[in-house]
């Protein structure tokens, strides 16, 4: 004999299931970050943070916005904080925007990205957000990077500095991995 959709807990015919959905808060967050390049060398300074599941995950670094900053003033920081490493804005290389839930809101973020040239500093991950930093070739960035949309502004960001260096995609992309990439030179 069948059970009786009273018991099983489930919902009796002819009657939705009236189980209430938790409702979240939508809230809107912005954040700036960049591809800090060290030209000489042709490295990006990337960061490394651990997902839910304990992967390491590679990406440019970016941080929220404060009062009173400005996108790029962001970036600059935000890359100093996360890397160790000072930069100087060039160009803008897009915007990204995506969604996520995190405990009980709904989040949509945005984030603004810069293509900096590294002037100063020291790679460092006293960052306590950042698990690892290291300098990558430019040309081993579309592998190592962990978002498709992190890799296409890396792709827009080389072609903007090949053509404003007269086409020196040689030096500054296809470079042969030395060691463990976290230091240049």
């Amino acid at each position: 004999m069948p059970p009786s959709p009273g018991r099983s807990g489930g919902a009796q015919p002819g009657r939705r299931n009236r189980r209430r959905r938790r409702s979240l808060r939508t809230v809107d967050e912005t954040s700036a970050g960049g591809l800090v390049v060290e030209g000489a060398e042709g490295l990006a300074a990337i960061i490394g943070r651990l997902d839910r599941k304990g992967r390491l995950l590679w990406s440019l670094p970016k941080g929220h916005i404060e009062a009173g900053e400005s996108a790029e003033q962001t970036a600059v920081r935000e890359v100093a904080e996360e890397t160790g490493i000072i930069g100087r804005v060039v160009a803008p290389i897009g915007t990204i925007d995506y969604w996520f839930v995190a405990g009980n809101r709904r989040i949509h973020k945005t984030v603004h990205h810069f293509l900096l040239d590294a002037v100063g500093g020291e790679l460092s991950d006293e960052d306590v957000e950042v698990t690892e930093v290291a300098w990558v070739p430019l040309g081993e960035l579309d592998e190592i990077l962990a978002y498709a949309d992190e890799r296409r502004l890396v792709r827009r960001a080389l072609s903007l500095r090949d053509g404003a260096s007269g086409g020196a995609s040689e030096r500054l992309g296809a470079r042969p991995a030395r060691g463990s990439g976290t230091e240049p030179g």
